[in-house]
């Protein structure tokens, strides 16, 4: 049984690109993921769970903040996040906790409080205000290699060189091959390793009876896709579903100009280092080689998430501890000719979520297949320690569903935002011809049809989810389904409208005073 005596430990864990269809509790047909799973059968899994944003920083923002980005407006990697806006770090600062990072949390700081010769404005790798840093690891991940260097391994490849095939580290993929051989590090030496010894090391000094909030920010299964044995062939290419995609990455790209402009953008070598060429140009069985790679990778997380479970338990906090599992985005991996994130398909949107607290059980092992989505993670964060999450966030408390219950009013669709914009070289701009200010999407999922709509004038997409789950056959100019088009529109436009910035909105000078609400943003 928990204590009643005081705030529960909040372990908030996400990981980094994890598809939300790869949870074996989830019905996965290939993907083994027994840590997670276990999580899920004593918590609930949030089946339609979406993110809010892509890439990396946009969608933290919306998990961190509980703001859409119309309002956060994080719109790319190394957009700024206004200062004034509150976030989860900053809310459990407030409630007496000592909210402690492992990992990243990808945010650009707001230059108009940094003085200009910070070296943080040169970054889009800085830390949520707010968080304690217990363990930094930024893209160079220069404090794991040094870790690794220290236990013998030989790191002079750096990053991302070192994550390369141990027989590949000294020349590039001439012909674009894709390979599973293991890099230097072994299972034991993975960065999500590293992470977790070092939560484990920092749970071992906590006090028994001081709530603690930590955050572990895990970069699997981001790309490079590798993997040390066993991982690296627990998988085989021929396993898996099929990839939903048109015939040809040409047809995908004729489909849609934007399409055609991303598909035009995807290098290889991004994903595996040191690899030439596009990604649309890989075969079937290429893409089948690196999706049984990246299940690994995603196995692979998931042994450490049994090393932390076990770590709470021997500190017999388990039953203190609030767990949250989910992720920042997903992965196109394959689907559409692509890899990665961004854009408008579900592939890129829907993540896991498991949410396990051990004072509200009654629907411990259910499963949820209302929408759900990140900017709910504040909120319900904050009602399930015992705090009622100001009325101006877009989220709303998942809570009810802790409780086996069902929330009146609820959502009957999916919201989320893209903004292509190219600030510092003005690539979208100067290829569609339109201003920074136009090069965005936003997207309305229900279960029967998903519309997106474009804020440059590029023509919109709807999709019959029913007869076309694969997203590939745009109806949105069919006679047949104009009424459903400006129904959607119209939908888009209200959600829009419901959730401009509410942060003063909700508040009124009278007579009397300030009525009503006032965020008051990092004073929160």
């Amino acid at each position: 049984m928990a204590r009643a005596s005081r705030r529960p430990n909040v372990l908030l864990i996400t990981c980094d690109q994890w598809r939300g269809d790869c949870l074996s509790a989830a019905g996965h047909p290939v993907v083994r993921t027994p840590n997670a799973d276990a999580l899920a059968a004593e918590g609930v899994l949030f089946k339609r769970h979406f993110g809010g944003a892509a890439p990396c920083s946009p969608a933290r923002a919306c998990l961190y903040t509980g703001l859409y980005q119309m309002n956060n407006r994080v719109c790319r990697n190394g957009t700024p996040l206004d200062a004034r806006h509150g976030n989860i770090a900053l809310h459990a600062r407030a409630l007496g906790y000592d909210p402690t990072l492992f990992g990243y949390t990808d945010v650009s700081l707001d230059p108009r409080t940094l003085e200009p010769g910070d070296p943080r404005l040169r970054s889009y790798e800085g830390v949520l205000p707010g968080f304690t840093v217990r363990q930094l690891l930024p893209e160079h991940q220069k404090p794991w290699l040094s870790w690794l260097k220290a236990r013998g391994v030989d790191t002079t490849a750096g990053s991302p060189g070192i994550h390369r095939p141990v027989d590949e580290r000294h020349g590039n993929r001439t012909d674009g091959a894709v390979s599973n051989g293991p890099p230097v590090y072994s299972k034991d030496e993975t960065p999500a390793a590293f992470i977790a010894g070092e939560f484990i090391r920092w749970l071992g000094e906590q006090e028994h009876d001081a709530p603690w909030f930590a955050h572990l920010s895990f970069i699997s299964p981001h790309p490079p896709f590798i993997v040390p044995a066993p991982y690296n062939t627990m998988y085989g290419p021929a396993e898996g579903p099929a990839f939903r995609r048109a015939e040809t990455w040409q047809a995908e790209a004729e489909s849609h100009p934007y399409l055609a402009y991303d598909l035009s953008r995807q290098e290889r070598g991004k994903f595996l280092p040191g690899t030439p060429g596009k990604v649309h140009d890989w075969s079937e069985d290429d893409f089948r080689r690196i999706r049984a790679i990246y299940y690994g990778m995603i196995s692979e997380v998931d042994a450490q998430l049994g090393r932390i479970w076990l770590a709470i338990k021997a500190a017999d906090a388990w039953d203190d501890t609030i767990v949250v599992l989910t992720s920042d985005h997903a992965e196109m991996m394959g689907d559409h000719f692509m890899l990665g994130k961004g854009g408008f398909f579900d592939g890129s949107y829907h993540i896991p979520l498991i949410i396990r607290d051990p004072s509200h059980d009654k629907a411990a092992g259910t499963s949820v297949d209302r929408f759900t989505e990140a900017v709910d993670m504040v909120p319900t964060l904050l009602d399930l320690v015992g705090e009622t999450p100001p009325p101006h966030l877009d989220g709303r408390s998942l809570k009810p569903f802790m409780e086996a219950k069902q929330p009146q009013d609820w959502r009957n669709a999916a919201h989320w935002e893209f903004d292509f914009r190219s600030i510092g070289d003005g690539r979208a701009e100067n290829h569609f011809g339109i201003t920074s200010r136009q090069c965005n999407l936003a997207v309305i999922r229900t279960e029967k049809f998903k519309y997106v709509h474009f804020g440059s004038g590029l023509q919109p997409l709807l999709f019959d989810l029913e007869t076309d789950p694969g997203e590939l056959d745009n109806v949105a100019g069919d006679p047949a389904y104009l009424s459903v088009r400006l129904e959607f529109a119209e939908r888009l436009l209200a959600w829009r409208a419901e959730h401009l910035d509410q942060s003063l909105a909700l508040a009124e000078l009278t007579d009397n005073g300030v009525v009503g609400h006032v965020s008051r943003g990092i004073r929160e």
